[in-house]
């Protein structure tokens, strides 16, 4: 360092510039705060010229070591996911299962379309979990794959996240009609015992392992939150995890994210490629949701093709688009129990599939082969879909043998 002051350079001042959008996007427009804020100060931490904050040794460094790579962090945020979920709009309407089912091809084919661009299998594996619309299984499936991608791919999931409210209603307006817009859907549902809520979270669990072992991890940790919320004799852990945890783990999960992305490894072609795939992936989750939509419609069924976008896993945001859209055209349009639900299995959904892309592609090796991507894609997909048809035929039978009993009178 020569001078009085310590001056950036060109990078530095770009990244910077990156932090301080972030920070004020967070403050000023509310979007992701609680993510983005804490991301935008770890950036500005480690770009601030001649930081020792962005040496070897550094806490920055500790964090990111043990926390991302070791992927701490991203499953115990899970837990804090599971113990907020509600998963009764979903088991009152396990047909909207098909919808979490279908947004992830958005992740497969941006897979394809990262290997056509020149990324190699690993990465563009990375690339495409952008498209679950989950930070913590985008981390958790880029720290194994690719964690030289971390940084982008983790920044690009909750940008887009955040921006889901600005991304998918022209995607909506685009693929539909105003009268299909208008769909009324039957509101009635079939109630259901709080039992079959406790025993959903250990069903989804052992279905996973049997389809999806690699999806274990994820998809256990997001289930023993919910098990927490629903047991009935775990209600302070389940606070501890909605609250304490959720708000520990953010802060430092969004600050070590921040800190990955320095000048010198951030500023390339392929960060700028990695986020306009990430907006591929987002797209065409929430077109593949609505074009389905849209099928069963045409089919003869009451299926108001908006609530197909909500199929991607950015619960609640998502459901509340899709109602809100749903009221413009008509202000008796109650889409919000039908969205949740297809924002539930999305959440099922994009885990099964983080878990199946880290099976098949660690089985293929890190091979750039747009063939084996089509394998990817039809064999990762079958295990979504086995998986997702499975659960909705499981809370069937549960439904069937353990009706609705009049728990509040006992």
């Amino acid at each position: 360092m020569e001078g009085i002051l310590a001056l950036p350079t060109w990078k530095e001042l770009v990244m910077i510039f990156i932090a301080l959008a972030l920070v004020a996007v967070a403050v000023l427009k509310k979007y992701e705060p609680l993510l983005l804020l804490p991301i935008g100060i770890g950036i500005l931490l480690v770009n601030l010229p001649y930081s020792p904050l962005k040496e070897a040794g550094s806490i920055l460094e500790f964090l990111f070591r043990y926390g991302i790579k070791t992927e701490f962090f991203p499953l115990l945020i899970f837990i804090s996911i599971g113990a907020m979920m509600d998963f009764r709009p979903l088991v009152e309407r396990p047909w909207l299962i098909a919808f979490g089912a279908i947004a992830q091809m958005g992740i497969f084919a941006t897979l394809i379309v990262a290997l056509l661009l020149g990324f190699n299998l690993f990465q563009s594996a990375s690339i495409g979990i952008i498209g679950s619309a989950d930070g913590p299984t985008s981390i958790y499936v880029t720290a194994q794959l690719a964690p030289e991608l971390i940084g982008s791919v983790s920044l690009a999931a909750y940008s887009y996240m955040a921006l889901v409210p600005i991304i998918q209603p022209p995607i909506m307006r685009l693929l539909t009609t105003k009268k299909e817009r208008k769909v009324r859907m039957e509101v009635g549902s079939v109630p259901v015992s709080d039992t079959v809520l406790k025993i959903f979270p250990y069903m989804i669990l052992l279905l996973s392992a049997l389809l999806s072992p690699m999806s274990i991890p994820l998809i256990g940790f997001l289930m023993f939150g919910n098990i927490l919320a629903t047991s009935g004799v775990t209600d302070s852990l389940a606070k501890a995890a909605r609250e304490t945890l959720s708000g520990f783990v953010t802060l430092f999960l969004g600050l070590t994210i921040g800190a990955s992305m320095k000048a010198e490894a951030f500023l390339k072609v392929e960060t700028l490629l990695i986020f306009l795939l990430g907006l591929v992936a987002f797209a065409l989750g929430t077109a593949f949701g609505v074009l389905l939509g849209k099928f069963l419609h045409a089919c003869g069924l009451k299926v108001n093709p908006l609530v197909g976008a909500a199929g991607l896993s950015s619960f609640p945001m998502s459901a509340r688009l899709v109602h809100q859209m749903g009221q413009k055209e008509d202000k008796q349009n109650y889409l919000l129990m039908f969205a949740a639900s297809a924002n539930v299995s999305g959440q099922i959904g994009s885990v099964l599939a983080g878990g199946a892309l880290l099976e098949l592609v660690t089985k293929y090796g890190n091979i750039p082969s747009l063939q084996v991507g089509l394998e990817i894609l039809l064999l990762g997909m079958a295990k979504v879909l086995g998986a997702l048809f499975l659960m909705a035929l499981c809370i069937y039978l549960l439904r069937k043998v353990l009706p609705k009993k009049d728990e509040q009178s006992s």
